[in-house]
């Protein structure tokens, strides 16, 4: 029996609104970045999203985070509808819905100290008065901190261009563990470091989630990453879920063909297997995100494709053991 969901996403969408004029401005469509998902984090699970590029990640840790406002959908953390909040509703869910960024080199402030990015929330829900800690208090956390992501806590009063990007990620997740959050909202964290850099920043995020009992949101779109560090696997595509399963069973047994495509892409560490594997060229390129669409979103590109699914759109349904799939080959 899978564990309770600690965040919820119902049918959750963010359009981005074309605008045409620079006086007068009027809407003549929008860009549907995330266009009606539906998914569960588990407490203590690491769910890794993946797709290609601009198929709507990165959007949805946002919208989940409230950094978007969603155009429609809930998003359900502990109960809680979080999209209709005060802002000092909000703040109180934010300590602990925190969130790593892709790029290390543009998310932290080139004019503070690491010992001041790293404490300025503990300083800002201070000053809303939802917590309260001594100063003395605050230096022994960030010190704390520091030496837990692998930093010394001397370095605390340099600045972040002295340290380099795999650092610099250590900082981000310090910083976003100074409230004690419950969840981790990981957007890409390693995909700008070097490849053994990013295994160190994968292993310090998973000893953090077992010393600390975190749970995760990890985007990727490396593959070997996210078979890595995930429990759980949803696959997006433009804009939409079309698989979610078991990292593991994912990997055996891919039941959607945009996720067979996606890892036939992934290359196999072993010569005698990747010389019997097959690649899945598909064809064309990514649709448009500013249409509105009634069919299945990958039947242009789809090798399996039937007539049912250029009229019908597919939904996400369960077929057996944890895993639900968006395909007629499946669900019909």
């Amino acid at each position: 029996m899978p564990d309770k969901a600690l965040i919820e996403v119902k049918d959750l969408k963010l359009h981005f609104p074309i605008m045409e004029g620079l006086i007068f401005q009027r809407r003549i469509g929008a860009v549907r970045a995330v266009d009606g998902i539906s998914f569960s984090i588990r407490k203590g699970e690491t769910l890794g999203l993946v797709g290609e590029s601009g198929c709507g990640k990165s959007t949805t840790a946002r919208a989940i985070a409230q950094l978007h406002k969603p155009t429609a959908g809930e998003v359900i953390f502990e109960g809680t509808d979080i999209t209709n909040l005060t802002k000092n509703e909000l703040l109180k869910v934010r300590q602990n819905l925190q969130m790593v960024f892709q790029d290390p080199y543009a998310s932290l402030n080139p004019r503070m100290t690491v010992g001041n990015i790293i404490s300025e929330p503990i300083e800002i829900y201070i000053k809303y008065g939802l917590l309260k800690v001594e100063k003395g208090e605050i230096d022994t956390r960030v010190d704390h901190l520091m030496e837990r992501v692998g930093l010394s806590r001397y370095f605390k009063n340099r600045f972040p261009h002295e340290f380099s990007g795999g650092q610099r990620q250590r900082i981000g997740i310090a910083r976003s563990l100074a409230l004690n959050p419950k969840v981790i909202l990981a957007d890409e964290p390693v995909s700008a470091l070097d490849v053994s850099i990013q295994a160190q920043i994968l292993n310090l995020m998973k000893d953090l989630q077992e010393e600390l009992g975190l749970t995760y949101l990890f985007i990727a779109h490396d593959l070997a990453v996210i078979e890595f560090i995930s429990t759980r696997i949803a696959v997006m595509y433009l804009g939409k879920i079309v698989e979610i399963a078991p990292a593991s069973k994912l990997y055996k047994n891919p039941l959607h063909p945009y996720t067979e495509a996606l890892l036939s892409a992934a290359p196999v560490p072993d010569p005698q297997i990747e010389k019997t594997r097959k690649r899945i060229i598909l064809s064309g390129d990514v649709p448009s995100p500013d249409k509105k669409r009634t069919n299945c979103y990958f039947y242009d590109r789809c090798p399996k494709r039937m007539a049912k699914c250029k009229d019908e759109l597919p939904e996400l349904t369960e077929v057996g053991n944890d895993h639900q799939v968006a395909c007629f080959l499946h669900t019909a």
